[in-house]
């Protein structure tokens, strides 16, 4: 989701720049002459044209509705088809997401904004912009994902302190009948999870719906990375797999324990799924969807900018939906996409297990049998630090990568788990896949004099220590 500046400072290294830390697609993996073909078939038919350059309809225009529609039943093989009454066009998840905090929340009467840390540092702003600047709290992952149960603690706790309060009826929002505004808001990147690569398993899945039902919270979940996913034996002659690893958190709450229509609920139901264009097409498009009850969605298509300029990216949203009938972009992602991100993946570890892995680095969940996405999480030894590699990177070899310590949510670091000052993200998909190994080298060497540094000071201070006994 979203781009991110790079912020580096100057290098005094003669070396070509190797930027690990930018989390776009590769230049070359934009599919410009598929893009080309669709804007020419969109504009010389003036029945889809004039809609297309006009204010479209809130939800967006019905092509994509019903293509996106079509295109996830057939990954996620629901136990239904998705209607398109569950899809509502957004301006990619950036976007939806403010849009969500918009319509289905209230800055005093929604309790907490719960992140599953490491978090992705751009949604942090959006929080703000929406008011939970003091109300963003972490909770830390394991190798299964979030840590239920020290969510359900917090969220007591925080249930607690409300009726204490007596913060009861939301304050700034007014009642409406196309929307509603929950007591808490989870956010999660829960499948080749950007920035901590973990994937949440089924069970964490199921018991994070129940939470939130138990507490009127609502899921929102970017699952912008579920279509880039591989085998992740790095032996595999299988580089695309057509079909999704597990039902996303939305699915879930569509069946579990009755389903998120089920008698006696509001219909608006505990999840939302945030889809985007950006990674499997270009972020320039500045197009995606989401997906919820057909309640949600509609409210969702209510928000005020979209009632009043219709649906965002209506044109572009015509371009992609003239891609997703022909088939050409779902070929596009099984058959280049997939592969391409398959191999600079298995190339970025294949390094990282030659060079980093004897040095003390650390890779979570290797041994997962799909992976996916953008980014790698490396945990570095002890004592080294996250930012001062960053630093030394950049100096000494010309590699950027980010840091770990920018993905902790704002204000709320003295947990376990919710502290990242030893961990590092880098990205294989920005680069030439030529030039992935080399920058893991280079970062191989910037860990071997750190560690020699950090050697050399504790001799010396071991030293010093000893020459102060004799004195004494």
């Amino acid at each position: 989701m979203g781009a991110f500046s790079d912020v580096v400072g100057s290098t005094t290294s003669p070396k070509k720049l190797i930027n690990l830390l930018r989390g776009w697609p590769n230049t070359s993996l934009l599919p410009t002459k598929l893009l080309e073909k669709a804007t020419h078939n969109v504009l010389k038919n003036q029945t889809i044209a004039f809609p297309a350059m006009c204010y479209g309809p809130d939800l967006g225009d019905p092509r994509l509705r019903k293509s996106v529609a079509s295109w996830l039943t057939s990954f996620y093989q629901p136990k239904d088809t998705i209607a398109d009454d569950r899809i509502c066009i957004t301006g990619g998840a950036s976007q939806n997401l403010a849009c969500l905090l918009q319509v289905f929340t209230d800055p005093v009467y929604t309790r907490n904004v719960w992140a599953v840390a490491p978090a992705y540092m751009l949604s942090f702003r959006m929080f703000e912009d929406a008011g939970f600047h003091d109300k963003l709290r972490a909770i830390p992952e394991d190798n299964e994902g979030i840590d239920i149960e020290y969510l359900r603690q917090q969220i007591k706790k925080s249930e607690d302190k409300a009726v204490a309060d007596g913060n009861d009826l939301p304050l700034f929002k007014p009642p409406r009948d196309w929307g509603k505004i929950y007591k808490h808001i989870i956010y999660a990147v829960p499948t080749y999870s950007n920035p901590s690569f973990k994937t949440m398993s089924l069970r964490r899945r199921q018991e994070l719906v129940r939470v939130a039902r138990e507490f009127d919270a609502l899921v929102i979940t970017d699952d912008v990375y579920d279509f880039l996913q591989w085998p992740s034996d790095l032996t595999s002659q299988n580089m695309s797999l057509h079909k999704a690893i597990m039902p996303r958190i939305v699915d879930v709450d569509r069946y579990l324990d009755g389903g998120a229509e089920r008698e006696g609920a509001d219909g608006f139901g505990n999840a939302v799924s945030n889809g985007s264009f950006s990674k499997i097409c270009g972020p320039g498009l500045r197009t995606g969807w989401c997906e919820g009850t057909p309640k949600l969605s509609h409210g969702v298509s209510q928000t005020g900018s979209s009632r009043s300029g219709g649906a965002p990216s209506q044109l572009t949203a015509c371009f992609v939906a003239e891609t997703l009938e022909t088939g050409e972009l779902q070929h596009f992602v099984y058959d280049t996409l997939q592969p391409t991100y398959c191999k600079r993946y298995r190339k970025m570890v294949e390094v990282i297990n030659e060079e980093l892995i004897p040095l003390g680095v650390a890779l979570p969940q290797t041994d997962r049998e799909v992976v996916g996405g953008y980014f790698i999480w490396l945990t570095l030894p002890s004592p080294l630090q996250g930012a001062v590699l960053a630093q030394r990177a950049k100096e000494e070899e010309n590699v950027v990568v980010a840091q770990g310590d920018i993905f902790e949510v704002p204000g709320d670091t003295d947990h376990p788990g919710t502290s990242f000052g030893s961990d590092i993200r880098i990205c294989f998909a920005w680069e030439d896949e030529d030039v992935l190994a080399e920058g893991i080298s280079r970062l191989a060497a910037v860990i071997r004099r750190m560690q020699a540094d950090s050697n050399n000071t504790g001799a010396k201070l071991a030293a010093t220590e000893g020459q102060a006994k004799n004195f004494w």
